[in-house]
Parts: structure tokens; sequence; C-alpha cells
């Protein structure tokens, strides 16, 4: 396969709506240029960085590289340079390391839910097997390190301090809430390990690595911690659509595999008997699915659960993280960043509505349709 690097920058405005959203306006266009060329050279330097010296080895660190992706993390870095010296040397390097990071989590994380589809290929532990794909991870997270390392001790601690908190909330989530925890608080402070700390790792890089002013960096880690975690709910969200072709992913794949979401556990909150109903069948077809039969006998119960009030809830809670993340960069300074950064929150709050709405759902009214 032959890299693109052009291609998955264009992805990400696709993708989020980023062109139309997040990048409006005449001064934000010429930002939306700067970080283009910025991911331009993100993607040339994952694609150097790939390069290993094993042709099978190539392949597997390759495979969900050229698989496409968002590239989030990057186009962040990317903006928050904006307020120091621009985009560096070691801004472009930051962000290809915290990409590789999120690359690398991909690959344990489809082994863990035992996923049969990523980014629209089958998952690299269906083509290689399981011990594949953890080594390759592997091998992501020592590249990642190695690039970070080449810029002293800050560096290096900001990714190992990401990479522990990353592993602390993939524990978590596999040894799941004990008694005592409330079951919701719990799943919250997973996403927050899990995705928020890798986002706070990417808004607060781009003013470490530019020299930005130090007052900026706890708003930004602030930001990127909601931001992540209501980009996770949505994610969750996104998990019950019925189109494959739009997420990547078989419909309730994390489901299936007995992985709770958010809007399993407030169905879970729900005591009206059809809830409790719909809830109880959920589990017995997990139960089902892990002696070995058919994870089809779950596609009624996912879609009920698509339409029930639990995952409109889902979506609510999303909207409440994004408008707290947006809140939290007020001390930024005004302008086509911090606009870029308010509209981002945005676009990851409204991006499931476009799939609810192919899977017949009806749009959440206010935050939906606002005017950027």
């Amino acid at each position: 396969m032959t890299p693109s690097p052009s291609v998955p920058g264009s992805r990400v405005a696709g993708r989020l709506g980023l062109t139309e959203r997040v990048f409006a306006g005449a001064k934000s266009r010429k930002l939306m240029r700067t970080v283009e060329d910025g991911l331009t050279r993100v993607e040339s330097a994952l694609a150097d960085e790939l390069r290993m010296t094993d042709p099978l080895v190539d392949a597997t660190t390759r495979y969900l590289y050229e698989a496409g992706g968002k590239r989030i993390r990057p186009m962040l870095v990317l903006l928050t340079c904006q307020l120091g010296d621009g985009v560096t040397d070691a801004v472009i390097e930051s962000a290809t390391a915290l990409e590789l990071t999120h690359l690398g989590s991909l690959y344990h994380d489809d082994v863990m839910d035992d996923a049969d589809v990523r980014r629209g290929v089958p998952a690299a532990h269906s083509v290689w097997g399981n011990s594949i794909a953890i080594l390759t991870g592997d091998l992501l997270f020592s590249r990642a390190s190695q690039i970070m390392a080449r810029h002293g001790d800050r560096a290096i601690r900001l990714q190992a301090d990401t990479f522990e908190r990353l592993v602390l909330g993939q524990m978590h989530e596999t040894i799941g809430a004990q008694p005592g925890d409330d079951p919701v608080a719990f799943y919250l402070q997973v996403l927050s390990d899990k995705t928020g700390s890798l986002i706070a790792a990417a808004a607060q890089s781009g003013v470490i690595f530019s020299n930005g002013p130090d007052e900026y960096r706890q708003p930004l880690v602030t930001f990127g911690e909601k931001a992540g975690v209501a980009f996770q709910l949505l994610d969750d969200v996104i998990d019950l659509s019925g189109d494959p072709d739009e997420t990547g992913k078989v419909p309730g794949t994390d489901l299936r595999a007995g992985v709770p979401t958010m809007p399993y556990l407030l169905l879970g909150q729900r005591t009206d008997a059809a809830s409790a109903a719909l809830h109880a069948r959920i589990d017995a077809g997990v139960a089902e699915i892990a002696d070995g039969a058919d994870p089809g006998i779950l596609d009624e119960a996912l879609t009920a659960l698509r339409e029930h009030d639990a995952t409109a809830q889902t979506r609510e809670l999303a909207r409440q993280w994004s408008l707290e993340a947006i809140a939290a960069i007020e001390p930024l300074p005004g302008g086509p960043v911090r606009e870029a950064l308010t509209r981002f929150a945005e676009a990851v709050a409204d991006r499931s509505l476009t799939l609810l709405h192919g899977a017949g759902r009806t749009a959440a009214p206010d935050h939906s349709e606002r005017t950027p």
C-alpha cells in the first residue's frame, strides 16, 4: 500500500465538518490553511516513523495508519501552537508522537474488545492474530516515546504521564466498577483517562512545544479532558448506529463484547418495566455471545436501545461536557484559535446527529442547530 499523506489530512474536515464549522470566517480560513499545511507535515512524519526494519512489521504498523483517521490530536496541537511561536519542528514531532500513541492504543483496544472492524477494514488482530496486534501497538508506543525523548524531560514526562493514564483507564474498564462505585461516575473517569488524557496532552502540547505562555496550559488541559469525554460519549451513541459504512465499525461492537457504554449504563438506572426488560435482554445476549452464540442475536435489542431515551440522554450528557470544555478556555485570548477550539467542541457534540438521522432518530433541538 502506498501512503497518501494528503488524504488523511483532508479527511479531518470531511469527518468532523471542520471546514464549515470550526474554520468559519476569513481569519479562521487562514488558520485552516496553516493547520492543513501542518497536518501534511505530520502525515509525512508519520509515514517516515512507521518505516521499520522488517517487511512484516512495516505492514502491521502501517495497517491502521493507511486505513485513514480523523487526526484530531495533531489538529489540536497545530491549533494551540498558534498561541506561541507557531508550527515549529518540535510541534510537528509532538503531534506525530501523540498520534502514534493513539494509533498504538487502537491495536490494543481491538484485541481487548475482540472488535471485527476498525476504520472500515478488518481489525489488525483478525488479520495477524492477537500477539502480533499487541506487539504492533507496543512498537508504536515505543516509537512515540523515542520521538518525545528528543525534546527533553518535560516531553518525556508528558508522554509517560499520558501513557500511564491510558493504561489505568483500560485496566479500570477491564476490571469494571466495584461494589460501592457509582457505575456512571466510574465510567466517566474511565473515559477521562482513556480518551480525555490524550486529547488534553495534545491541546497543551501545542503551547508547550511552541514556547507559548504557561498560563494557557491548564485551561487547555481541562478543555481537552472535557472535550475528550464528550467525544467518547458521542462514540457510544455512534456505536449504536445501524450503518457500519458511516461508523467504520459493526453496530454495537462494544456492547456485544460485553463492554458497557453510557446508553447501557443509563438504561440500567431506569426503574420502569420496559427499560428493565431491555437491560435484561442485553445482559442475556452478551452472556450467550460469550458462550459462542452468533453476535447477531443482539441486533433487535441494540436497535431498541438506540431508540430508547437513554441514548438521547447520553447525547445530552455529551453536550454538557462540550459546554464545560468551552467554558474552560475563557482565559485564552479572543481570536481565531479560541473560536476554532470552541467550534471544535461544538462539532464533537454534534457529530453523531447525521448518523442518527440515517438511523431514523430525531436530532436534538438546540445545540445541533446552533449557527457557528
